[in-house]
């Protein structure tokens, strides 16, 4: 793609320049990986993998509209589901609850891998938590079905949100029973331990 779209020559140098950026990134320095995203960005704005790569970056940096911009880019660009969870979580912070609901159909009737659908289900459920539909929201991540003996990340991180929904409604027992599955098998997810406190 980037020979495409910038030529052979100018092609080698902005590979660098994007292996640059991805490092940045997983570093965690995205001012860095914005500013070198950025850049390839505008000199080659088909190359799908670097308006992937940018709007994650914007993503993390709390940059609600440009990531949206880019990340929906790159999803009609691929037609890919695979960020519809971060572009949702972007509609969310930007309260359009419309789109966010739009992605999580989308991701829902594609039915990629469990990991993905999941991350969308939790965001999805966040976003009827913040219109006040906290009961929807606890039916959303409880039609999965029980947690798991031996859990993944996925469900560690439902058991987590569910947690933090019971907590809201005000029903103390239940999120401490999530919350508890949570430090039994990841003791150091998130702030677990000082939210079980918290519950007495």
């Amino acid at each position: 793609q980037l020979v495409r779209a910038v030529g052979a020559e100018r092609a080698a140098r902005l590979e660098k320049r994007v292996k640059e950026a991805s490092r940045a990134f997983a570093a965690e320095r995205y001012p860095e990986a914005r500013a070198t995203s950025s850049a390839i960005a505008r000199e080659a704005p088909t190359v799908v993998a670097v308006r992937e790569l940018f709007g994650l970056t914007l993503y993390r940096m709390g940059r609600w509209k440009p990531a949206v911009e880019q990340l929906e880019a790159f999803r009609q660009m691929t037609g890919s589901t695979e960020q519809n969870p971060v572009l949702a979580d972007c509609y969310r912070a930007l309260r359009r609850y419309d789109k966010v609901d739009e992605l999580w159909e989308e991701l829902r009737d594609v039915s990629p891998d469990a990991d993905l659908v999941m991350e969308g289900r939790i965001v999805t459920a966040g976003s009827l938590a913040d219109r006040g539909d906290l009961r929807g929201a606890i039916a959303l991540l409880q039609s999965t079905g029980k947690a798991p003996r031996r859990p993944q990340e996925r469900h560690i991180r439902r058991a987590y949100a569910l947690g933090d929904l019971y907590e809201r409604t005000g029903d103390v027992p239940r999120a401490r029973e999530w919350f508890r599955f949570v430090q039994e098998h990841d003791p150091e997810f998130v702030d677990v331990s000082r939210r079980l406190r918290s519950l007495g």
